[in-house]
């Protein structure tokens, strides 16, 4: 298993609908963790990159509702 972290930032408020989101995409295989920011606009998500690409993690999130954008080095 090869753990990456992948860091996204929330295009909106977080609330209490976003929180349940994000906690059912823990379900999804190959996620092994989501982290939100202590400043609240931002996801980190560990997954497992025998698993999952990026971009099927950014998908998962899209899919459950999560509004996220890869922030730009």
């Amino acid at each position: 298993m090869t753990k990456i972290q992948k860091h996204f930032r929330l295009t909106r408020r977080l609330d209490e609908q976003l929180l349940e989101r994000i906690s059912d995409v823990h379900a999804i295989y190959g996620i092994q963790q989501i982290q939100v920011a202590p400043s609240l606009d931002g996801l980190t998500v560990v997954y497992d990159a025998t698993r999952l690409r990026p971009a099927e993690v950014e998908s998962a999130l899209a899919s459950a509702g999560i509004p996220v954008e890869v922030p730009v080095p």
